[in-house]
């Protein structure tokens, strides 16, 4: 008998950037703008059919977050902390500067129920003057992983905000220090 489908959900934000859409835009094609607000390693090849390969190098603290809200125990845990790195492995599916990007989204070790590319993220830039209203949607997640993602895309784009707008969003706490 075939395994019931799984139930999907939506993540989705909206949130104003002081910047321009052109600007903002460049923060998801541009390797070098993405690790400045997300990840460790970007490979982006923004087009249709391209790679769209992000690395996190997580600490402690986010590892043990993350296994104590799954449900592991102290093997997941251990297993975890040792397999420090992960990716988000994903192709770019729509890319129409500066107004949307389109591409999907998983896991390259099929982390979290999430197996590559199994899932979509969606993004709009909306121009608002000087400003930007950045549109979010992920979806088809798989409901257990629906506060991990929501989560992790509050704090993402709260530095997305930060980085897009000149400043510097400092250290991820998230992250593994690049001296460390």
């Amino acid at each position: 008998m075939p395994d019931p489908p799984v139930e999907t959900s939506v993540v989705e934000h909206e949130l104003r950037v002081a910047a321009r859409p052109e600007t903002v835009f460049a923060y998801f094609t541009d390797p070098v703008k993405m690790v400045q607000w997300m990840g460790v390693d970007a490979t982006l090849d923004p087009r249709p059919g391209g790679v769209c390969r992000i690395a996190f190098s997580p600490s402690d603290a986010h590892l043990e977050y993350v296994v104590d809200a799954f449900g592991g125990g102290p093997e997941e845990q251990e297993r975890a902390l040792r397999s420090r790195a992960g990716a988000m492995l994903g192709e770019f599916v729509e890319v129409d500067p500066p107004r949307r990007i389109a591409l999907t989204w998983g896991w390259e070790q099929e982390r979290l129920a999430t197996p590559p590319q199994s899932t979509s993220v969606e993004v709009s830039f909306v121009p608002d003057g000087e400003h930007t209203i950045v549109r979010l949607a992920h979806r088809r997640l798989p409901a257990a992983v629906v506060a991990f993602h929501r989560n992790g895309w509050q704090h993402y784009l709260a530095r997305l905000a930060i980085a897009a707008a000149g400043e510097d969003p400092g250290h991820d706490p998230w992250q593994v220090p690049a001296d460390g």
